[in-house]
């Protein structure tokens, strides 16, 4: 009987225990619905009978229709290596925004005009890809459809532009030492910001054939950013100039923008100074839907 009053007692005991606000387990990793814990995870979907992966950073807290920014490693490069190296998890903790990584096949995206690597050559769908990485961060995330972002370098900021030839999921691209390769007859007006500097000698400014593995050979950057400006009907842009850094912004309907940022002397970089490119670009994609 004294057996049975003292189980009693400890089941009582454990009851409000529970109860009580200062009895707790140990924390464990906030899980929203769609099973996306937070801090960084890896995925693997499939597309076009491949297996593919990205890399997700969900931050602590996030809005009820949240921001997604596809970062878009360059070439040989990775998911991993663009969510260690760019500055994107701390920006997502500071402006509650989603960050996706993914990952091209053989380090390397196929962006049109035979571009690059093995991608390019067997004409890999990574617009597709991109396509379903943001289907399924959405599905699991309280994604806003309005604010969807494409960035990338090199190769990656490549893959930017083919999506935004191709597609009408992005608000705004950031492609930096980046061009345009491939045929784009009819893209959708998007708001556009290009990071390059004038020493790239990879993705040359001037449009002349890169020096690297890929020799790259696009137009020349000027003659790029002018295309968008036509495409999303901008007025002339206006310029300024502050030491290394020249900028010129053109207005378009809808609040769109057309911008090119370029760095005297710059290279081949996601560049931290005279600007931060991660900074630069959240920005431009905050103020321009």
């Amino acid at each position: 009987m004294q057996t049975a009053r003292v189980s009693y007692a400890r089941l009582t005991a454990m009851v409000l225990c529970l109860l009580a606000a200062g009895c707790t387990r140990s924390p464990e990793p906030t899980v929203e619905s769609g099973g996306v814990a937070v801090g960084s995870s890896t995925r693997q979907i499939t597309v076009d009978g491949r297996e593919r992966t990205y890399h997700l950073y969900r931050p602590p807290s996030l809005p009820t229709r949240a921001p997604l920014v596809v970062m878009l490693h360059g070439g040989f490069g990775s998911g991993a290596h663009a969510e260690s190296a760019y500055g994107w998890d701390a920006l997502a903790n500071r402006e509650h925004i989603v960050v996706a990584y993914p990952d091209g096949l053989d380090r390397a995206w196929n962006v049109g005009g035979g571009c690059c690597g093995s991608p390019g050559r067997s004409n890999v769908d990574d617009v597709a890809f991109v396509r379903e990485v943001v289907a399924d961060v959405s599905r699991r995330l309280p994604i806003d459809p309005d604010r969807v972002y494409a960035t990338g370098i090199s190769n990656g900021g490549m893959l930017a532009y083919r999506l935004a030839c191709d597609t009408k999921l992005f608000a705004a691209i950031g492609p930096d030492a980046a061009t345009l390769l491939g045929p784009c007859p009819s893209p959708a007006p998007v708001s556009v910001i290009h990071i390059h500097g004038t020493a790239d000698r990879n993705v040359p400014y001037d449009g002349s054939p890169g020096a690297g593995v890929a020799r790259i050979d696009g137009p020349d950057v000027p003659s790029l950013l002018a295309m968008w400006r036509d495409v999303n009907n901008c007025a002339e842009p206006s310029t300024t100039t502050a030491g290394d850094v020249t900028t010129s912004v053109a207005s378009c309907p809808g609040g769109r923008a057309v911008e090119l940022v370029t760095i005297s002397g710059g290279g081949h970089t996601w560049p931290t100074v005279p600007i931060d490119a991660t900074e630069t670009i959240w920005r431009f994609f905050a103020r321009n839907l």
